[in-house]
């Protein structure tokens, strides 16, 4: 293995931009310990496109693929970020980790459950390591929220509301999202908050819940096209973690008027409010005789001797507070947290560990979201295991058959 470990982006659209800046982010910075060496689009000018704007920005030219199969006889390939539909997540992944190669892999690690279990299985038996793109946990705000809560400063926990109320009948990024067979918004979405919560409170074991198809007709933003989406777009769910801690979910981007956001936490000593992903909001912690926010929080952390998971990167990319700071751009915020979470794989690979989010870790927040979907056919309270491990699986079986249909 060479100094700089060697990455291509697979899919090269409106993520696989998104991770190039992330990758130019670490590269600004200084802390970008791989080289982007190449780029698969199917589509040669959308691989071309991106190829000249990583020019542009990084000063050299990733090479261009249109093939799987070719872009893994280039030796300089070592490792490769998997950008694309996440139909095909599977496919790639098992193809590339059975060449020999490491796989990053955008969430949903997969579409399915059982093509989840086949990517974890597949880094087990091949020993390459298997990443999952988690970025909202990689904020400051996160970090702090995580560091009260293993402080103890709230005392026992009780209840995390996790909330999203609020939006329109627009599409959201793109009209494959709000497709059943292809990855709908409220499976996509709610794998981000899924993630959030188990690394706030544990592994959840219980869920009562359903999802709903709350605009039956999306418009694009200009009003000239419609569709009729075939996919829910809105979850909601009561959940229960392995240390009893009662979970509330919502995630409804319908309904026009005001949006309304909460995360929340509330335990015998005090409750914390934690500011929207990406955002430049504070995490306020309200105990009974004090309100702590910003600098005062920090002071109470460290006197308490709590760990801040704010590295070097973070600080690099994301200054030292690793939010990008009052009144920064989304766009660099958000290409702050692809580039700790590209970091971090980069340095798994190097340092032969398993990356903050693994396999396991993308499956588990699969396993969520499906268990909500699953509870919702069942009408009946379901266990996280038995999504894990295969025996309910009714919700998933129509999209599992449509992609057996996709290969053949």
């Amino acid at each position: 293995m060479t100094d700089k470990l060697g990455i291509a982006i697979v899919g090269c659209g409106f993520m696989g931009r998104r991770h190039m800046l992330g990758f130019n982010a670490l590269h600004k910075a200084g802390k970008l310990e791989g080289e982007l060496v190449a780029l698969l689009d199917i589509n040669a000018e959308t691989a071309n496109k991106l190829a000249d704007e990583t020019f542009t920005l990084m000063g050299a030219r990733p090479d261009i693929y249109t093939s799987i199969d070719e872009l893994l006889k280039d030796d300089r390939v070592e490792a490769i970020d998997i950008v694309t539909d996440p139909r095909t997540h599977h496919t790639i992944a098992i193809k590339a980790m059975e060449a020999g190669r490491h796989v990053l892999c955008e969430k949903p690690l997969a579409l399915t459950m059982k093509t989840g279990r086949m990517m974890v299985e597949a880094a087990e038996r091949t020993g390459m390591v298997l990443g999952t793109a988690e970025n909202y946990r990689r904020g400051g705000a996160n970090r702090v929220a995580k560091a009260v809560i293993d402080s103890g400063m709230l005392g026992k926990l009780h209840l995390m509301l996790e909330f999203w109320a609020g939006g329109d009948d627009k599409i959201i990024i793109s009209k494959w999202r709000h497709m059943k067979d292809t990855g709908a918004i409220g499976l996509d979405m709610s794998i981000h908050y899924a993630d959030i919560i188990e690394y706030y409170v544990g592994p959840i074991e219980r869920v009562w819940g359903r999802g709903i198809i709350a605009e039956p007709t999306r418009t694009t933003a200009d009003g000239s096209e419609t569709i009729t989406p075939t996919g829910e777009d809105a979850l909601f769910a009561s959940m229960q973690t392995k240390d009893g801690v009662d979970v509330q979910y919502t995630y409804l981007p319908s309904g026009l008027g005001k949006r309304y956001q909460q995360r929340s936490l509330h335990g015998t000593l005090g409750s914390m409010t934690v500011p929207p992903d990406r955002s430049d909001g504070d995490v306020v912690v309200h105990l009974a005789d004090r309100e702590l926010i910003g600098s005062e929080l920090i002071a109470e952390l460290k006197k308490r001797g709590a760990f801040i998971n704010i590295n070097e990167v973070t600080r690099a990319v994301l200054g030292p507070d690793g939010t990008g700071g009052k009144g920064a751009a989304w766009a660099d915020v958000d290409a702050g947290y692809l580039a700790v979470e590209i970091a971090d794989f980069i340095d798994a690979v190097m340092q032969k560990r398993a990356p903050e989010v693994d396999g396991i870790g993308g499956l588990r927040a699969l396993a969520v979201v499906y268990a909500i979907l699953e509870s919702g056919v069942a009408k009946r309270e379901v266990s996280v295991n038995e999504v894990l491990d295969g025996r309910l699986h009714a919700y998933q079986d129509e999209i599992d058959a449509a992609m057996d249909n996709l290969k053949g």
